[in-house]
């Protein structure tokens, strides 16, 4: 075991038991609701952006979050203002943790990078290159990307298909790990006495064969403080879920309800078992979207404002450039099972409405309600706008008090088995503040999130070990350590 107290204990099996949640920042500079940035004194403007992602992520690190994550897209368009306008102007994300290496000194840092895209020995280097730059601090989301615009900006006529992208990441994530373990124990010597600088016999070939990401080795640079960097990966596809279990340190699971998470956490565990690794050391966190007010009134009205600015068309056509066909009321229709050609966006939806949605306009009934009080047939009306908005934001959105938001997160993470959570903030600026300053001491005041931070790396944030040398180690504790070598190969 670790130095990682805080977040996990042993049980009476001597296995390891999460104790504590893990809780990161998603950075979206402005905001990850759509209509975020309208709110007023919101973040808005990204020529700002490098002095948002300071504040934030020493407001993060000042509340102890375990990491700041930065996600990414290789593409941009008119079609992103109003599906997610924090897509559109962003900083790169490896050069953004780079850039807080420097700034800050305990946080975890997590940038995304492209499976399809990528280059193994240039990313082994960047990435070892950071971990120790930032003592240890770097994680990756690995993605093989869902925009098939990227394809032409990286000099290819088509957006690899699934299967294909799945087996460059898998191959990827085993070329970076005999990458980072180039340098053994001992490889650098540096005595000046002597003058003797290496041993050779401890300095490794990866040697790796794929038919993606061949790469022969060794790494100039020394191995990452972290050993491995950890890993994360988000998906459902069956090839996803097979890297998660063999490959990935942490799962982001976008969930409908605790029970699903509960019979998804299980599972993750199971699989990871089969796959010999150990099922305590794949984390599962699942994604949250809180909106905090002082009392749920306020947290609503907050939440109705947001709600009046996303972008939204009455009819089946709009003739704004890149508007997507989806945002509008003739396509909720077809959802909910009602004909609403003729409703109008500010219109109430009656009582007799209401008693025709199918099961999924009765869903969207149910959040309507949640997120914004509003209730058919009362003081606080449901409008069409609720229930297509609703329709159209896919997060976990939680609206109610910061005391309300820590009961949610502790259901999930003790009924539900989520190890954690990637919390979304709506639009930056108080409504961060209002997470890390209300929420975090509401968790730490029920035990169940450390006081301060207890080690110096993501991994001993996370309550991860740090693996053995792949060079070194026997096939067996190889497979333990890190899961079995994928497409790729070593000569």
């Amino acid at each position: 075991m670790t130095n990682n107290s805080t977040h996990s204990e042993a049980n009476d099996t001597g296995t390891t038991k999460r104790k504590h949640i893990i809780i990161g920042a998603m950075f979206r500079a402005v905001g990850a609701y759509p209509s975020g940035w309208r709110y007023p004194g919101a973040h808005h403007d990204p020529h700002d952006d490098p002095e948002v992602i300071r504040a934030t992520a020493l407001e993060a690190e000042a509340a102890g979050l375990d990491y700041i994550f930065f996600g990414d897209w290789l593409a941009t368009g008119p079609d992103l203002e109003f599906r997610d306008p924090y897509l559109a102007a962003r900083i790169e994300p490896l050069s953004a943790v780079g850039f807080l290496a420097g700034i800050t000194s305990r946080i975890g840092l997590i940038a995304t990078v492209n499976a399809t895209y990528s280059d193994a020995y240039t990313l082994a280097r960047i990435s070892a290159s950071i971990d120790r730059l930032s003592g240890g601090r770097l994680g990756l989301n690995i993605v093989t990307g869902a925009e098939p615009r990227a394809a032409a900006n990286h000099g290819r006529d088509a957006h690899w298909g699934n299967e294909q992208r799945y087996d460059s990441a898998e191959e990827l994530i085993d070329a970076l790990r005999l990458l980072w373990d180039s340098w053994g124990d001992g490889a650098l010597v540096a005595n000046q006495e002597s003058g003797h600088y290496l041993d050779p016999s401890k300095l490794h070939r990866a040697d790796f064969r794929g038919a993606h990401h061949p790469v022969a080795g060794p790494l100039n640079v020394l191995r990452p403080i972290q050993g491995h960097v950890p890993l994360v990966h988000a998906g459902t596809s069956q090839r996803s879920r097979h890297l998660v279990h063999t490959r990935a340190d942490l799962a982001l699971l976008a969930l409908p309800g605790i029970a699903e998470a509960a019979a998804v956490t299980k599972t993750l565990r199971t699989e990871a078992a089969a796959n010999g690794r150990n099922p305590d050391h794949v984390k599962s966190l699942t994604p949250v979207l809180p909106i905090i007010g002082s009392t749920f009134e306020e947290a609503w009205e907050i939440h109705d404002f947001l709600a009046s600015r996303v972008p939204v068309s009455p009819g089946p056509h709009d003739d704004r450039e890149g508007f997507p066909a989806t945002r509008s009321l003739a396509v909720l229709g077809e959802a909910i099972g009602l004909e609403l050609a003729q409703a109008e966006l500010e219109a109430e939806v009656t009582v007799d409405d209401a008693a025709r949605f199918n099961q999924h306009g009765e869903h969207l009934l149910d959040l309507t309600r949640q997120r914004s009080g509003r209730i058919p047939g009362t003081a606080r009306p449901v409008r069409w706008r609720d229930i297509l908005v609703n329709h159209l934001v896919p997060y976990s959105v939680v609206v109610g008090t910061a005391a309300h938001i820590a009961d949610y997160l502790q259901a999930w993470h003790e009924e539900g088995g989520v190890d954690g959570f990637n919390i979304l903030t709506p639009f930056l600026g108080e409504q961060f503040e209002h997470f890390t300053r209300g929420v975090i001491p509401e968790l730490r005041s029920r035990g169940l999130f450390r006081e301060a931070y207890q080690g110096s790396t993501l991994r001993d944030h996370l309550g991860l070990t740090v693996p053995v040398n792949l060079h070194d180690a026997t096939p067996v504790e190889s497979t333990t350590v890190t899961g079995p070598v994928g497409a790729g190969a070593r000569a």
